[in-house]
């Protein structure tokens, strides 16, 4: 599982013109998720998200989490992220898992994420969504799990 956290000050997702998600201050996070990625996956990466420390302190510090600023998220499935580019000109999606399996993964996930208390809006599931996004720092982290193997 993939998730592209974005931390702004507000960020919104649009179908056919309408929002149909939104969010003030806090994280947009766009997630990937590939075949063989579990609810185990989710629960790490939801925690992750609700307690990473990269909100400033008092002292201009990365200290603070997405819950001790009250912070807000907007989650939006996003199977590019498992996208391979590695040969010729156009991406491979094959390591993104299809929609039988990605969705009630990506559904419980955001689940996940309200039952820490944290506020919560989507995009739609499948859907030709345009987002926009202020990028606050700016701050764009790549969450992973299982974390990839390192090449050292």
């Amino acid at each position: 599982m993939r998730i592209l956290l974005q931390r702004v000050t507000e960020a919104a997702v649009r179908i056919d013109g309408e929002v149909v998600g939104q969010c003030g201050r806090g994280f947009l996070l766009f997630i990937g998720i590939t075949h063989t990625d579990t609810r185990k996956d989710a629960d790490f990466l939801a925690e992750k998200c609700g307690n990473l420390r990269v909100f400033e302190d008092e002292n201009g510090k990365l200290n603070r989490s997405l819950k001790e600023v009250g912070g807000e998220i907007l989650a939006v499935s996003q199977f590019t992220l498992y996208a391979d580019a590695s040969h010729g000109r156009r991406p491979s999606f094959t390591q993104a898992a299809p929609g039988a399996i990605s969705e009630p993964l990506y559904e419980y996930f955001v689940q996940q994420l309200r039952n820490q208390g944290l506020h919560v809006e989507t995009g739609r599931f499948g859907a030709d969504m345009k987002v926009s996004l202020i990028n606050d720092g700016p701050v764009t982290i790549l969450l992973e799990q299982p974390a990839p193997k390192s090449a050292v």
